[in-house]
Parts: structure tokens; sequence; C-alpha cells
């Protein structure tokens, strides 16, 4: 694993303006919660998924446009809608494929959530990940949570690095692709285990073109065994996690 990066301090400078000002990780932090729509599950989550934290590292600022990849149940639509604030906007979008999943789980979650919180600058976007139906060069951050390793382990690398390529188009010059994802034993069953080795992400994301930062240190789990299944009680939540910022150049 290569050395981790240390995540630097985030603190708005008051003399610059919000527009051009990276997200105050400890403002962002209590806007979370205190936000009313929020449940209790969905703030006790912030502890270990850090979403300021993960936010304010892809330099999400106050206003900006940000793309939910595979948002799945919307949790993390919702954390940076609240964070890039009301005159921001956030896609989360969804394939076919994760809205089935489970008989239809987290279409049925993420409607609801985003009923509860009430947020309209979250738009959802149910479509393909090769027609995201944004348009190109517009979006200032992306995301894409624990998805990754779906993708590579179960089309192959070529699938994901397209995938990359696709989100690249609709970034704006500069702008960023956060990735997060278990950490995978380079010569573990990652399939089985629903991880993926960080390194062929980060190979991935070359190939796809970004120049690439990673961060081992910030998600960060307890004592996880990088060989066992995520979803083992003793290992659910606890998992390391590693964060790619993938950036497109200008």
């Amino acid at each position: 694993m290569s050395a981790a990066i240390s995540m630097p301090v985030q603190a708005v400078d008051h003399h610059q303006t919000a527009e051009h000002a990276v997200i105050d990780v400890v403002a962002t932090k209590a806007a979370l919660t205190a936000s009313p729509g929020r449940s209790d599950e969905d703030k006790a989550r912030d502890a270990s998924r850090k979403p300021a934290e993960v936010l304010a590292y892809l330099g999400l600022k106050p206003g900006d446009t940000l793309l939910d990849l595979i948002a799945s149940g919307g949790w993390y639509s919702v954390a940076a809608a609240i964070a890039t604030g009301p005159e921001g906007k956030v896609y989360a979008q969804n394939p076919a494929a994760a809205l089935q999943l489970r008989d239809g789980a987290y279409e049925k979650e993420i409607t609801e959530r985003l009923a509860a919180n009430n947020l309209p600058q979250i738009e959802q976007l149910n479509s393909e990940i090769a027609d995201l139906g944004v348009p190109d060069d517009s979006i200032d951050v992306a995301l894409t949570a624990l998805n990754f390793h779906d993708v590579y382990n179960g089309f192959g690398a070529p699938a994901a690095i397209g995938m990359l390529m696709a989100v690249k188009a609709k970034l704006k010059p500069g702008g960023v692709l956060g990735l997060i994802d278990h950490v995978g034993d380079p010569d573990g069953d990652n399939k089985a285990a629903h991880r993926i080795d960080p390194a062929l992400a980060v190979a991935a994301a070359e190939a796809a073109g970004f120049e690439v930062e990673r961060n081992d240190a910030l998600l960060a789990g307890t004592n996880d065994d990088h060989t066992k299944n995520v979803f083992d009680p003793a290992t659910r939540g606890k998992t390391d996690r590693f964060l790619l910022k993938l950036v497109k150049s200008e």
C-alpha cells in the first residue's frame, strides 16, 4: 500500500468569497447534524463516512454542481446537497440495475430519503452511465462510493475504465471525481469479498486519463482484515476504505 496522504485542515478564509472557498468542514458537520430531514441512523453514519471531510478534500465549494454516481439510496446525495447549499446542484444518478436490486429496495430508499429531506437542489437522474443525461464539462465534483469494485470485478478493467471516462467527459476542466471503495488484498478473492486492490483502481484511473491522488488515511477502518467479506457482521461498517481524488486536466 502506498504511503497515506494526510488530509489538510480546510478552513474558509473570510476574505474569500463563498464561490471560491472550499466548504468549511466544521460548519458543514454542524449543518449535517442539525438537518431536520436526516434520520438519526443517517447522522450516525457520519462518524465513519466523514462526508464533510471527504467533500472538502475533493475541493467542493458552496454553489458547486455535484454528480453522485450510482447514488443507490441517496445518503451521499443528501449530504452533498447540504454541503454545497441551496445555490448548488446535486444529481443523484442511478442506472436501472441499481434501482432493481433487492426487489427495488434502493429505489424505495432514495424516494423516501429525498422526500424526507426536501432539498430542491437535488435532481434524480435515472440514467445509464453511458448516457448520464448531463452536459459535458458541466460538473464540478463527481463522487462514487463503494461501487467501483462491482464494475471492475463484474465486467473487467475495460468496463471500469470506460465508466471513468464517461464521468470525466462530464467534469469541467480541473473538475474532480472522488472514488471511495473497500480495500482488498492484492492476492485475495476480491470479487467474493466485495473489495478491490487500490492499485487496480489507480491503474484504471490513470488509463482513463486522470491525475490521481490517493488517500488511505481519511477513511481507515478498525482492524480490518482485507480478505473478509464487507458484509460480514464483524466487518460491516469497519472496513478500510481508500479515497482517490481524480482530477481532469485543465
